[in-house]
């Protein structure tokens, strides 16, 4: 067998597997990164990116459909699946050779092949051994589907939904999450009949039930059904179309059945467990700074209990190269990480939920809703929700939720609230340009300290 070592060696090159090569990089170190596929992983290939193109591509949809609204003259003629396709595409491919080229430009070591954890200090791949005084494991996720149901056919994940050459007449979606109602809204849009199926009582059941209520309403305006508190007993599906069976004994037909049940970690036939990782339901156990049972051995992204988002991976990465390096970084509170599900109405959050913030805090906590309707941005842009503030009994920012189309913009300044824990009072303080939806969080800050101007908390 073969061998070369570096200083740090990272397996997977995802958002968390490559941020950490680059850190690692910048501070002086030596790095072979080991990747089976492509450069960027899931949120650049199958994830974040191609999905919020189809969404854009949505958007652009409901803008022809309603554009007499607002006086322009433009109709719909319909979706071209392989043109829109062509547009995801090379949005990707673009990203993907700008990672390329900054990975390069670091003198970082790329290898491609699948890697197996061997050893505390090494990974093999294709015969040979790839050594490292320190390394991080980055493998990402997959898919997952529920017992008796099998991916094949009409019956898809989002990685075949992603390269859907015809927008199903009729769809089922199998799951109430982030995955499940961005697709939902992107087929909806593009003139599919579609219904959600969620086991939980609500629509993006971990977000606050604020938001959930805000988009389930917006859902049924774009006649999209949600079935919540449901739970499939059977689906099957021949070349006709896909039945799927609840519990309740209803019956759903379908041309595509999409299952959006979440995404497991990637540790199965990786080695963690032979080599001495200590995995809890497939995840590798962490503590808060990132270090596994082994020395040495950090773990990163969505292979490690929490949320499983790409800029959570990318920030632990630069955390997990900065430990190794003897920065000491502070560690990443994953509360202070913001959230936002990119459909038609947008949600976005970060902080706690009110309920999270009552079980910490008491009854003493402040919140305030303040609705779209009163902001002229929202109101320029046809679109409806609110910003729900909580705040704790010291005044200081601890949950920011808003719903509506484009907020997702706003929860950069919502989580330099949380994080850096602002009274509440002196964030009011803050101008914001007129007129933008941002004014809508100025207007709850002031609510919430007893000063509201357009609308009571």
């Amino acid at each position: 067998m073969t061998s070369r070592s570096a200083d740090v060696v990272v397996l997977g090159g995802g958002s968390g597997g490559y941020a950490a090569a680059i850190r690692s990089a910048e501070l002086g170190r030596s790095v072979i990164l080991v990747e089976e596929n492509e450069l960027g992983g899931t949120c650049l290939h199958r994830g974040c990116i191609p999905t919020k193109a189809l969404l854009h591509a949505a958007e652009v949809a409901d803008n022809a459909r309603t554009a007499s609204q607002f006086g322009v003259d433009a109709s719909f003629g319909g979706i071209d699946a392989e043109k829109v396709l062509s547009y995801k595409d090379t949005i990707v491919t673009r990203l993907h050779k700008g990672l390329q080229g900054l990975i390069s430009s670091y003198g970082i070591d790329v290898v491609n092949g699948r890697g197996r954890f061997v050893a505390p200090d090494g990974v093999e791949v294709d015969g040979e051994l790839i050594t490292g005084t320190d390394v991080i494991l980055a493998t990402g996720s997959y898919p997952k589907s529920l017992p008796g149901i099998s991916i094949g056919g009409r019956v898809i994940t989002s990685d075949q939904a992603l390269t859907l050459t015809e927008i199903p007449a009729k769809a089922v979606i199998l799951g109430g999450g982030v995955i499940g109602v961005e697709f939902a809204s992107v087929w909806a849009s593009f003139g599919a009949s579609v219904t959600i199926v969620e086991a939980l009582p609500r629509l993006v059941p971990n977000e606050d039930e604020a938001l959930s209520k805000y988009l389930e309403r917006a859902f049924r305006r774009r006649k999209i059904t949600a079935k919540t508190g449901a739970r499939v007993t059977e689906v099957a599906h021949d070349d006709d179309g896909v039945r799927v069976t609840l519990a309740s004994g209803d019956v759903l037909d379908a041309d595509v059945v999409l299952v959006a049940v979440g995404r497991g970690p990637n540790t199965a036939s990786m080695g963690y467990e032979e080599a001495g990782i200590v995995l809890d339901r497939g995840f590798v156990t962490t503590d808060e700074r990132l270090r596994t049972a082994l020395p040495n051995v950090y773990a990163v992204g969505d292979i490690v209990p929490g949320l499983q988002l790409a800029h959570r991976g990318f920030q632990q990465g630069i955390f997990v190269a900065e430990e190794i390096a003897g920065l000491n970084p502070d560690p990443i509170d994953e509360t202070g990480i913001p959230r936002v599900t990119y459909s038609h109405p947008e949600v976005a959050s970060v902080g706690l939920t009110e309920a999270a913030a009552r079980e910490a805090f008491g009854e003493e906590i402040k919140t305030v809703t303040y609705d779209l309707a009163g902001n002229g941005r929202s109101q320029i842009l046809k679109t409806s929700g609110a910003v729900k503030l909580i705040v704790a009994p010291d005044d200081s920012v601890i949950g920011v939720h808003v719903a509506g189309d484009r907020v997702g913009e706003l929860i950069g300044e919502a989580q330099m609230l949380y994080n850096l824990k602002a009274d509440a009072g002196e964030a009011a303080k803050f101008v914001h340009a007129h007129p933008t939806q941002g004014e809508a969080l100025g207007e709850a800050l002031l609510a919430v300290s007893g000063k509201p101007l357009h609308a009571h908390g």
